[in-house]
């Protein structure tokens, strides 16, 4: 690929905030996108902006008692468009942002701060109930249906004796039909854990030898197709969910990626072999996945086992000198791009040439 059919990444707006900003989610259907975070003086924040003429226009600030962590629109309906939240206290709520008042949901979740969040069952992505994860520092990983009150679905936590790991990332996945679910968590120490919802049982689990700071499979509302893990130190490594070797796991690639940690990984939706990740010195680098010829063989003993693909670097381009601290593809414009960085700086990008990738 010639230096000229190659993808670029242009910020095409930035601004620069009055607070540290933890998380941006662009709103499904529309040119506007959220930003979390929190004030210097201790409160969290919404804000609600909108891309008019090439400049961003603040629709709206919401003011509430606790930093924000992370949020999501994954278990909402296209009409409603309701975001859950999860803030430094524990809990765990859902807002309609035409009325941000009070939530529409509400529930303590956690003893910690929440640390990631995610969404399945909304927006018409994922077959099954509409549901959200929640992973704490607490140790715990749960799932909450918003259609009942205070208790959830599932509770994934140490098992009696066992330390609690700080869970630092969850995904949703294998939504395919009305029965199958599975989450995925990564921890402080390097463990990754597939949930089988359906079966309320650990699927899985693997070590990666440092924090993994980002999940994403490929696509939530496909059998499992692959799912990329980031790390600490640099690294991230793109798993194989389509055959499990009963002792292997997951065949699988690493790349180093970033001189340091890597921070977020997004699939671009429209094109699942094509994610960008976000390095702790401020650069971005887009990825596409290739499979290999065959994506299974059989073990010396006859049995299935996964075999990983490759992958290969489009573009990278470094935006700040601070980590880039979330990332989110618009749902509906190919290329549209939003991310946030600890220099309180959001950008919105525009990656170019991806129809031709």
């Amino acid at each position: 690929m010639s230096a000229f059919e190659k993808p670029q990444i242009i910020a095409h707006i930035q601004k620069g905030f009055n607070y540290t900003v933890f998380d941006c989610k662009w709103v499904p259907c529309s040119a506007k996108f959220v930003t979390m975070g929190n004030f210097a003086r201790g409160t969290g924040v919404i804000q609600l902006y909108e891309i008019q003429h090439g400049d961003l226009k603040l629709l709206r600030e919401i003011e509430k008692a606790k930093p924000i962590k992370c949020g999501t629109f994954g278990a909402t309906s296209l009409q409603q468009r309701y975001l859950a939240t999860g803030d430094f206290g524990g809990n765990l709520h859902i807002w309609n942002l035409e009325a941000p008042e009070m939530p529409v949901y509400s529930v303590k979740g956690h003893k910690e701060i929440i640390n990631a969040i995610d969404g399945v069952g909304g927006l018409g992505i994922g077959e099954g109930a509409p549901e959200i994860v929640t992973g704490s520092r607490d140790g715990t990983v749960k799932v909450w249906d918003p259609r009942q009150k205070d208790d959830p679905v599932a509770n994934m936590e140490p098992v009696q004796g066992e330390n609690k790991r700080d869970c630092w990332t969850v995904a949703f996945g294998n939504a395919y039909n009305q029965e199958e679910r599975v989450v995925c968590a990564g921890y402080d120490n390097g463990d990754i854990k597939l949930f089988d919802l359906r079966n309320m049982a650990l699927r899985w689990e693997t070590n990666i030898k440092n924090g993994v700071c980002s999940l994403e499979f490929d696509r939530k509302d496909i059998s499992m197709n692959k799912l990329v893990a980031t790390s600490l130190e640099g690294k991230f490594h793109v798993f194989d969910m389509r055959t499990q070797h009963p002792t292997k796991g997951f065949a699988s690639v690493s790349e180093k990626a970033h001189k340091s940690t890597v921070w977020q990984v997004r699939h671009l939706p429209q094109n699942r072999e094509l994610f960008l990740t976000a390095g702790g010195a401020g650069g971005l680098h887009l990825w596409k996945y290739e499979y290999p010829v065959q994506r299974s063989k059989k073990d010396s003993e006859g049995i299935e086992m996964g075999v990983a693909g490759s992958v290969s670097l489009l573009q990278n381009v470094t935006l700040s000198t601070q980590p880039i601290s979330s990332l989110d593809w618009s749902p509906d414009k190919r290329g549209l791009c939003v991310c946030s960085s600890f220099d309180q700086t959001v950008r919105v990008l525009i990656v170019t040439k991806l129809h031709k990738i």
